[in-house]
Parts: structure tokens; C-alpha cells; sequence
């Protein structure tokens, strides 16, 4: 952290992989690991199973592995280019880390990012597959605290975070890279409080970091996403930022230009109301798609 100590890290960081398969409950790495149980084996499913990587942002870690157990679990379609049965290996970190993996040659399938600005990075340089790239869903910016907080706050110009801090922290992305520190601060500039905040800021490398920093007690405030704040007991939620502060929090996916045939499959099913119902029930946002696309593309 620049200008300050960094809180004590965890023992597990926040990038981890994991394999879902039919039944299976995927490990999800949100900065202290989570125990996985073993996959359930599948009678109908096939001795060698085809494995897709899916990189996503650390925010989608809960949802995305329900999602991924939905896919792996289901029957063929009529017409199906690919394998009923594929399993989802994911891994879960700031988009900003899992653009620059890619770029490096990290072998990877579908990658699905907490803004515009790291898929257009990777777009840029060649590396999705054209005609692939789709918005899929959106996200709402939050102040959280933890649970047993008292702090009341309505986030308008010149909200006073220093007084609310009461020389703690405000824990949040690390605005150089990291997609939610970088709409962070684009909120604080808004409201006119970023010069007085950032010296008290904690730089996390994803969201989730952020989120466990609040709900230990180690920062006083965090501003995070609010499907990360509906998904952690530990904290609660004390106000949202107006969307007129910060550019809209979109999640574009796209297939990488060495994606397998099973990706295809697993981006259309993204795409379908039974993954995208599981999203809004994570709270996040359905967002219109641009077109209509099969499964065999």
C-alpha cells in the first residue's frame, strides 16, 4: 500500500484455479480459500471429459461457479458442436492480472472482465477471437462496512469519508489497475473528496481483497461492488454511488484466439436465461445482448 502499511495479507491469494464438474462445488479463491468438495462422478458423462479456463474477475467467483456447475451438469442440445458434458476450469483475479496472463501466453479459453478498458486491451493486441466479444452483465459501486459498524453516510458532493474513517482505512481496488479501484476513484473525483480520501486508501489487487479487508475489521470503510457486498455477512452496506459518478460497471466476455470448440458452448450458455438467471440472483445486472448466437460458432 503507498503511503501507508498494508494490512496482513492472507495465506491464499486471490488468483486461484479450480475445476467444476457435474455436481461438483468449485473451490472459490476470494483471498482465504474455501474448502471444494470432490466432483460426483457422472455415469453418462465421458471417461476423458473435455476441459475449458475460463479467466474472470474476482467479483464473479460465486456466481460464475454455480454457472459453471450448471454447464458441465447439463444434457446436449439438438445440433450441438460440442460435447454435452465439458468441464469448467476457472480462475478468479483482477481483470487487469488475468489480461496481462494472457497476454503472456497463459492458456485460457474465455475471459470475462470487470470493465471495457482490459478487454479492449487485450482486443487491441489480437488475442480474442472477432465476433465473440459481447457485454454480458453489470454491477452497481458500493460503500460497505462491517457488520457491527454504526457509521451512517449519504454519498453526496463533498461527503465527509475522513470523518466516517475516523483514522481508519477505505479499502478498495488499486486504481492503477484493478477495474474497481479505478471507478472508485473516478466516484470520489465526482464528489469532489478524492485528494482528501487517497492518502487513507487501501490498494487491493482485486475486489474480493477489498471486501475481506472490511469484513475483518482491518479497514473502516470499502467500496466495492454490490453483488460483493450481498454476498459477504460480514459486512453491510451503508450507501451507493449515484451511476452519474463513474462510468458504467460492465462485464464484457469473449473467446481468446486459442479457444477449444467447448468454450463456444460455454459463451453461449453465458449468454442463455438459465446462466443469466443465476447472475441476477448474485445481484447482478442483464444486460441486452447484441445479437442471438448459436452454440456451434
Amino acid at each position: 500500500m503507498r503511503g501507508s502499511s498494508r494490512p496482513r495479507r492472507t495465506a491464499a491469494r486471490a488468483a486461484g484455479t479450480t475445476v467444476c464438474a457435474a455436481a461438483a462445488v468449485v473451490a472459490i479463491v476470494t483471498g482465504v480459500a474455501r474448502a471444494a468438495a470432490p466432483p460426483v462422478p457422472n455415469a453418462g458423462a465421458q471417461a476423458n471429459p473435455p476441459t475449458i479456463t475460463v479467466f474472470a474477475a474476482a467479483s464473479l467467483a460465486d456466481a460464475l461457479g454455480e454457472v459453471a456447475r450448471a454447464f458441465s451438469s447439463r444434457g446436449g442440445e439438438p445440433g450441438e458442436s460440442a460435447p454435452a458434458h465439458i468441464l469448467v476450469r476457472t480462475s478468479f483475479a483482477a481483470s487487469s492480472v488475468l489480461a496481462k496472463q494472457i497476454e503472456a501466453g497463459a492458456p485460457d479459453d474465455v475471459f470475462i472482465s470487470a470493465d471495457t478498458e482490459w478487454m479492449d486491451y487485450l482486443e487491441q493486441r489480437h488475442l480474442l477471437r472477432a465476433g465473440t466479444r459481447e457485454d454480458l452483465l453489470g454491477n452497481e459501486l458500493v460503500l460497505v462496512a462491517p457488520a457491527g459498524s454504526t457509521v451512517q453516510l449519504t454519498l453526496s458532493p463533498r461527503v465527509d469519508l475522513i470523518a466516517a474513517l475516523a483514522g481508519g482505512r477505505l479499502a478498495t481496488g488499486d486504481p492503477d489497475s484493478v477495474p474497481v479501484g479505478r471507478y472508485a476513484q473516478a466516484a470520489l473525483t465526482k464528489l469532489g473528496v478524492w485528494d482528501q480520501v487517497a492518502p487513507r486508501l487501501v490498494r487491493a489487487e482485486n475486489v474480493r481483497m477489498a471486501l475481506e479487508y472490511v469484513a475483518r475489521g482491518e479497514a473502516a470503510l470499502g467500496i466495492v461492488y454490490r453483488t460483493d457486498a450481498l454476498a459477504e455477512k460480514r459486512v453491510r452496506l451503508v450507501d451507493a454511488f449515484a451511476p452519474t459518478t463513474h462510468a458504467p460497471i460492465v462485464y464484457p466476455v469473449a473467446l481468446t484466439t486459442g479457444a477449444t470448440p467447448g468454450a463456444a458452448a460455454f459463451e453461449a450458455f453465458l449468454e442463455g436465461d438459465a446462466a443469466r438467471e443465476i447472475f441476477v440472483r448474485y445481484g447482478f445486472e442483464r444486460l441486452p445482448l447484441r445479437t442471438s448466437r448459436s452454440e456451434s460458432r
